[in-house]
């Protein structure tokens, strides 16, 4: 009987849709909050985000409201810029995650982080965008980036866990050529049926906008790998869908990362060669910059990820305050297909409201609850939750 009530508890729990959050998950009950959040805390000026951390900074202290809110046991922060001395990082932890935030909740302390450099800003060299120039100023310059960026370190990442990571075994995939990727093509120019980058150039090509990263956390229920990266928007490109077909691709990295056999081409910026192993459990996380079935990019690059053998089925985490914001632009004529409850950003009048941020959990987890923070606007929380158009994303596991 007792085994019955506990199943019967676990269940009730996975099909929990409630966006309440509470505190961190206990460790004597050996559960995990997993979260992704896009923060914005980017600037177009290289050192902009440490002279913004330095002072007061509003949009900061909002970020650090809704982590204190939350308090994920392990979270992806997109959009945050890298810097090698890791200057931004810890300003963000002492100056903000250390001090409890108007509307947030008690000071949260990270023990353990990862960043790396990122391929956005880094000057390739060539003429990426083929308007006649390599890397002049503002966008152009971005353009010619490996990764659109108007500095090197512009939109990165930044993992924060309790737990601690393995440095040694992090895998990162930051050089991997695009043209390796099983099944690539260099996108094609409908003007010449021809590829739009000369050959040349799209054997150097990075695959990854920023990075994709294999951050392995030791949790008291065993290891668990981070699988983190922000895929490059699917727009800003023009006929020939460079940017959609990348980021399509970027997403395939992961299911070509957890599919079983022999991948000799799958090689990471450390030489290590090969996907992850098959009896390893996972969490996908990021802002991947498609939704299933609205707005521009390859929907079925989502949808393959989402139905891979390996990732758990699961409710999709939802708010009350994304579907007010979805179902405000249906009554202007903005249609959506997909769930209004889903959606995890607000990207204006031509775009609505989409569901771009994800945290998807391998089988062999308990779900036992997710949520994206995101209240109504006449709930008190709507004060810290627009730090930023993404919201945050979270899943809790039973290890």
């Amino acid at each position: 009987m007792r085994i019955l009530v506990l199943l019967l508890t676990m269940t009730l729990a996975a099909c929990s849709s409630s966006a309440t959050v509470g505190g961190p998950a206990d460790p004597q009950d050996l559960r995990l909050r997993v979260a992704t959040y896009n923060t914005s805390l980017f600037s177009d000026d290289a050192g902009g985000v440490i002279r913004q951390l330095e002072g007061d900074d509003a949009h900061a202290r909002k970020i650090a409201a809704v982590l204190q809110k939350v308090r994920p046991d392990l979270v992806l922060l997109n959009e945050f810029d890298y810097d090698d001395a890791h200057r931004a990082a810890d300003l963000f932890q002492q100056r903000y995650l250390d001090v409890a935030q108007p509307g947030g909740g008690e000071p949260l302390r990270y023990a353990h982080r990862y960043l790396a450099p990122v391929n956005t800003g880094v000057p390739s060299g060539l003429d990426l965008d083929r308007n006649g120039s390599v890397g002049t100023e503002g966008r152009e310059r971005g353009n010619d980036a490996w990764g659109y960026g108007l500095h090197p370190g512009q939109y990165g990442m930044l993992v924060l866990s309790r737990f601690p990571i393995d440095e040694a075994q992090v895998r990162t995939f930051q050089l991997l050529r695009w043209s390796a990727l099983p099944g690539a093509t260099n996108p094609v120019d409908p003007a010449t049926g021809t590829g739009f980058y000369p050959e040349a150039i799209w054997k150097q090509l990075r695959l990854s906008s920023k990075s994709h990263w294999d951050v392995p956390v030791r949790t008291p229920g065993g290891v668990i790998h981070f699988l983190v990266s922000h895929p490059t928007p699917p727009v800003f490109d023009g006929p020939e869908n460079r940017n959609g077909l990348r980021n399509a691709d970027e997403i395939r990295l992961w299911r070509e990362y957890l599919t079983p056999g022999d991948a000799p081409w799958l090689c990471d910026d450390q030489g290590r060669c090969g996907g992850l192993p098959a009896q390893a459990r996972f969490v996908i996380a990021g802002d991947l910059n498609n939704d299933p079935s609205d707005g521009d990019g390859q929907h079925e690059a989502i949808l393959e990820l989402l139905e891979h053998p390996r990732v758990m089925r699961m409710a999709t985490p939802r708010s009350e305050g994304g579907e007010e914001t979805a179902l405000a632009y249906a009554a202007k004529g903005l249609q959506r297909r997909g769930a209004p409850a889903h959606v995890t950003g607000d990207f204006g009048r031509r775009n609505g409201a989409l569901r771009l941020d994800y945290v998807l959990p391998s089988t062999g987890f308990a779900l036992a609850g997710s949520g994206v923070f995101w209240p109504k606007k006449d709930h008190p929380d709507a004060a810290i939750a627009d730090g930023s158009d993404h919201h945050l994303v979270w899943v809790d596991l039973s290890l």
